[in-house]
This record gives structure tokens, C-alpha cells and sequence, in this order.
């Protein structure tokens, strides 16, 4: 077999004609695009609740009230109700309870006083520890298990009363003006809980029109104006720490002075 030798100068055409052909070829791009979508943050959002189970004829009152002393400086207040037709601690029936927060303890009495945090009552009854020379306003009423109000006028009870110096429990004028109370949201909300959160509260002595006085949402520095005394859910509320307060408006777009008029509440939600 007859060998080929290459000299430098073939060695060089060669490579050239090699480096030509490359050039020549198609380029294949092999750089893969990907697209991250960010999720929308979610909106909040106030709506009405619609469907609330009724209770007609559902009634609560004040049995009696007594005050015990309890040292040189408070006393014990006892405080038992009579409940008609209404049953405590049944599960309320309806598919509201079936996506909010909703006490396995069944229906129960919101125990507000001073507005502040419930007490929820599965028992007519209820113990707190007062100080002597103390006024105090008192609102019950009955709630059915997913903590929404019954806004009847026989299914709550409004008391402004004192204790006196001496320790006794003294009863005042039932109170007459415009007053709002705080129920819910409460405390902390998990997994499912979180997506729809119950916006609750009781207003007396006032009705709420659209041309008339109105409750004021602030939900975590949101302003929603609210002109039926109704339940509502909210929507949208981010994880971690929630700021929600209610305040009477009057009709002329003013803040209502006076007591019980504005609460603020903080709630937290977890995954």
C-alpha cells in the first residue's frame, strides 16, 4: 500500500476546509425558556352570607344575676339565663357550617362584656371576677354554632349595670343610644377555616340603611361600608396577622361618639 504523506500546507487546508463545513451547518439552540408565574395576590373581599338557618320565636333572658365577694377588692358575678325555643349545643343545620369555623360544641350564648373577646356559653350560666366600684355594659345573645348571631328581637339581651363599693350588683338604665358590639372574627383560624371568615357583630338602639347610619370595615387598612346589619364573610385575608375594625357611622358619614361605638380585634390565620 502506497503511503500518503501531509506536509504543513495540507495539514493547514485541511483544517480550513474542516472549519468552512462547520460554519455551514445549521445551528441547533439548545437554550430551553421557562416561565415562572407568579400567583395574583389575593383580593380582599367583604360579601354578604346568604341562607342563615332561622330560629322563630327563639328567646333569651336573664334568670338572675348575683355578686358574691370574692376578696377585699372584687367580687364573684354569676350571671343564668332562660333559653326558648332555641336548643343549646346542637349543630346548627345548613351548609354555612360546612365552610367556616364551626364550634363542635354545637349552638351556644355570645357572653360579650365591655366588648370585649366572647365568652361562648354552652350552659345558661356564666362566672366572671369583677372589682368593686366597677360599671360595666353586658351583651347576650343566642348564636348558632358557626358563631353567627341570632338578630331577633327576643334572642339577645343588653345590661348596664355596676358594682358597688360595697360589692353589691346594682342595675342601671338600659342604655338608649346607638351602640355596636364586636362577635367575630376571633382568635386564630387553620387550614380550611381560613378561606372564608366570619364578620359578625350586634348593633342596638339603630337600624342601618343605606341613607341611615352604617358599620365601617376596616379589614387590614381596607375601608368596606356596610349598610345591612347582616353576616358577612371575609375573603382573601393573607396568612399570619389580621387587623379588623368596626365602627358606627352616622348618617352623615360621621363617626358615632359615645361608647361601644368603634372596636379593633386582631386574628390570626395559619395553614
Amino acid at each position: 500500500m502506497k503511503k500518503i504523506h501531509l506536509s504543513s500546507l495540507g495539514l493547514f487546508t485541511l483544517a480550513l476546509a474542516t472549519m468552512t463545513s462547520c460554519k455551514d451547518e445549521k445551528k441547533i439552540d439548545t437554550t430551553v425558556e421557562t416561565t415562572i408565574e407568579t400567583p395574583a395576590k389575593s383580593e380582599i373581599a367583604v360579601t354578604p352570607i346568604e341562607d342563615s338557618k332561622m330560629f322563630p320565636g327563639a328567646k333569651l333572658t336573664i334568670s338572675s344575676q348575683v355578686a358574691t365577694s370574692a376578696d377585699a377588692d372584687s367580687v364573684s358575678f354569676k350571671t343564668m339565663y332562660k333559653v326558648a325555643n332555641f336548643e343549646l349545643t346542637m349543630h346548627t343545620e345548613g351548609h354555612n357550617g360546612e365552610h367556616m369555623a364551626n364550634s363542635g360544641q354545637g349552638q351556644h350564648i355570645h357572653y360579650i362584656l365591655d366588648n370585649t373577646p366572647y365568652a361562648a356559653l354552652y350552659k345558661p350560666e356564666n362566672e366572671v371576677k369583677l372589682k368593686k366600684g366597677s360599671e360595666h355594659y353586658l351583651l347576650s345573645f343566642l348564636s348558632r354554632s358557626y358563631h353567627e348571631s341570632l338578630k331577633e328581637k327576643d334572642a339577645f339581651v343588653l345590661e348596664h349595670f355596676k358594682i358597688n363599693d360595697k360589692g353589691a350588683y346594682e342595675k342601671l338604665a338600659t342604655p338608649t343610644a346607638p351602640m355596636l358590639f364586636y362577635s367575630r372574627p376571633k382568635g386564630e383560624y387553620k387550614g380550611a377555616d381560613t378561606k372564608a371568615i366570619l364578620l359578625d357583630f350586634f348593633v342596638v338602639n339603630t337600624t342601618l340603611a343605606k341613607d341611615g347610619y352604617k358599620v365601617q370595615a376596616n379589614v387590614n387598612g381596607q375601608d368596606f361600608m356596610l349598610d345591612e346589619w347582616r353576616p358577612y364573610q371575609i375573603t382573601g385575608l393573607p396568612m399570619g396577622e389580621n387587623v379588623i375594625k368596626l365602627t358606627l357611622m352616622d348618617a352623615s358619614g360621621n363617626v358615632v361618639s359615645g361608647e361601644n361605638t368603634s372596636v379593633e380585634r386582631k386574628i390570626t390565620l395559619m395553614e
